[in-house]
C-alpha cells in the first residue's frame, strides 16, 4: 500500500509542477514577445527556464531534504532525456527540421562543458555552495555567450493568454512558480520514500523516473511548437533546457543547502550524458538537419544509458 500511495504522490507532485509550468511558460513567452527576440533565443533563454522549472524546484527541494542524489539524478537525467529522447520525437511532427550549425554548435559545447563541470564537482561525493555557485555562474556566462553569438531568426509568436497587463502577467507568473515549487517538493519527498520502500537507489530512480516526469513540459511545449510551425522555439527549448539542466538546475540546490551525492553514479552519469550530448550535437551540426535517421541515433543513445548507469550502481 505504501508503494501505491508514494507513487500517487509522485504523480500528483509532478502533475502540479507540469501544469503550473505550462502556465508559467505561456506568460513567459507573452512577456518576452514585447522584446521582439528571435525564436531560437526565446527558446534557449526564456522558454527553457519555464519548462525547466520542475528541475530547478526539484533541485532546491532535494537539497533542503539533504538528498543530493535526487538533484543530480534528475538534472543530469533530464539533460540526457531532452538531448536524446525528446529530440527523437520531433520527426513525428515535422519530418525534416533545418538546423543552424552556429546555434546547435555553441549550445552543445556549452552544455558539454556544464556536464564536465558537474562530473568534477560531484567527484568528491559532496555538493557545496561553491560548487553550486560555479555551476550557476557557468549558466550565466553561457547565456551571455549564446545571446552574443546566436542572432537573427524569426520572432516567436506567443500563445494567447487571458491576462493582458504586463504587471498582472508577472503576478500570474510568480503564482505559477509557487505552485511549481509546491509540486516539486511533494514529488521529491515521495521519490525518496518510494526509493527506500522498494530498495532502488534514489539516484537511479531520479535519473530514469523523475527526469522523464520533469521533462514532460519540454515534450508538451516542443511538440506543440512544432505543430504550430515554430521549430525555432522547439529546438531552442530542447537544447536550452539541456543547458539549464547541466548548469543552473544542479547548481541552485547546493547554494541553498549543501548535500552529499553518490560520487560514482554522479560522475558516470554526467560523463555518459556528456558523450551523448556531444554525439547528438555533432550529428546535427554536420548534417544540418534533424530527421528520422538522427532521431534513431538519439533514441539509441537514450536506451544505452540504462546499461551504463545501472551497470555503474
Amino acid at each position: 500500500m505504501d508503494v501505491v500511495v508514494q507513487t500517487v504522490l509522485v504523480l500528483v507532485g509532478l502533475a502540479l509542477t507540469i501544469g503550473a509550468s505550462d502556465v508559467a511558460v505561456g506568460y513567459t513567452r507573452a512577456i518576452a514577445a514585447k522584446l521582439d527576440a528571435p525564436a531560437f533565443l526565446v527558446g534557449v533563454v526564456l522558454v527553457s527556464l519555464g519548462t525547466d522549472l520542475p528541475e530547478i524546484a526539484n533541485s532546491i527541494a532535494a537539497h533542503l531534504e539533504g538528498e543530493g542524489d535526487v538533484n543530480i539524478g534528475d538534472t543530469v537525467g533530464s539533460t540526457l532525456t531532452q538531448y536524446t529522447f525528446v529530440l527523437a520525437l520531433f520527426p513525428a511532427i515535422v519530418a525534416v527540421i533545418a538546423v543552424s550549425r552556429r546555434q546547435v554548435g555553441i549550445v552543445t559545447v556549452l552544455t558539454a562543458a556544464g556536464l564536465g563541470l558537474t562530473a568534477i564537482v560531484t567527484a568528491d561525493g559532496y555538493l557545496g555552495r561553491l560548487d553550486g555557485l560555479l555551476l550557476v555562474g557557468t549558466w550565466v556566462v553561457a547565456i551571455v555567450v549564446v545571446a552574443r553569438v546566436v542572432g537573427g531568426g524569426t520572432v516567436d509568436e506567443p500563445p494567447q493568454v487571458r491576462i493582458k497587463g504586463i504587471g498582472y502577467q508577472i503576478a500570474v507568473l510568480f503564482v505559477a512558480l509557487g505552485v511549481v515549487g509546491l509540486g516539486a517538493t511533494l514529488a521529491v519527498r515521495s521519490i525518496v520514500d518510494l526509493a527506500e520502500t522498494v530498495g532502488v537507489p534514489e539516484f537511479i530512480l531520479a535519473f530514469f523516473g523523475a527526469s522523464m516526469g520533469t521533462s514532460a513540459p519540454e515534450i508538451a511545449v516542443d511538440l506543440t511548437a512544432l505543430a504550430r510551425g515554430a521549430p525555432g522555439i522547439a529546438l531552442g527549448d530542447a537544447l536550452g533546457s539541456s543547458l539549464v539542466d547541466a548548469t543552473l538546475a544542479p547548481g541552485i540546490g547546493p547554494i541553498v543547502a549543501p548535500a552529499p551525492v553518490t560520487a560514482r553514479l554522479a560522475v558516470v552519469a554526467s560523463l555518459y550524458t556528456l558523450v551523448a550530448v556531444a554525439l547528438v550535437g555533432s550529428l546535427l551540426y554536420w548534417r544540418r538537419r534533424h530527421d528520422w535517421w538522427s532521431a534513431a541515433v538519439c533514441l539509441g543513445a537514450y536506451v544505452f544509458s540504462y546499461v551504463v548507469v545501472i551497470g555503474a550502481d
